[in-house]
C-alpha cells in the first residue's frame, strides 16, 4: 500500500558529509511523523532523528549538532543531512513513516535501508 524508497547512502571519509533521502508513495492520505533509524552490525536498531508534520524534531544525543532532519510535505519526502561524520556512524540507515492511509487507517512503514560507511 505504501512504499518508502531511500537513497543517498555510500562510503564517506571521516569529517565528510552525506545526504539521505526517503520518498513515500502509495495510498497515502497524509504522512504524519517521519524518521531515520540506524542499525550497526551486532547492535539493535536505534533512533537517529524524527520530524513531525509541524517540523518539530528529535535527535539522538550522538548526532546532535552534526545531523539535520528535514521534510518536504508536498513530496512526502524526508531528508537526513549528515555532516562531520564519524566511523561510529557506520550503519544501515532505515527510513520510517507514520502514515494515515486513504482508507483512514494508520500504519507505520519502513524503508529497505541504505548503507552508510564512514572510513578513510
Amino acid at each position: 500500500q505504501v512504499q518508502l524508497v531511500e537513497s543517498g547512502g555510500g562510503l564517506v571519509q571521516p569529517g565528510g558529509s552525506l545526504r539521505l533521502s526517503c520518498a513515500a508513495s502509495g495510498s497515502i492520505f497524509t504522512v504524519l511523523a517521519m524518521g531515520w533509524y540506524r542499525q550497526a552490525p551486532g547492535k539493535q536498531r536505534e533512533l537517529v532523528a524524527t520530524i513531525n508534520t509541524d517540523g518539530i524534531t528529535i535527535y539522538a544525543d550522538s548526532v546532535k549538532g552534526r545531523f539535520t532532519i528535514s521534510r518536504d510535505n508536498a513530496k512526502n519526502t524526508v531528508y537526513l543531512q549528515m555532516n562531520l561524520v564519524k566511523p561510529e556512524d557506520t550503519a544501515a540507515y532505515y527510513c520510517n513513516a507514520d502514515v494515515l492511509l486513504v482508507a483512514m487507517n494508520r500504519r507505520s512503514y519502513w524503508g529497505q535501508g541504505t548503507q552508510v560507511t564512514v572510513s578513510s
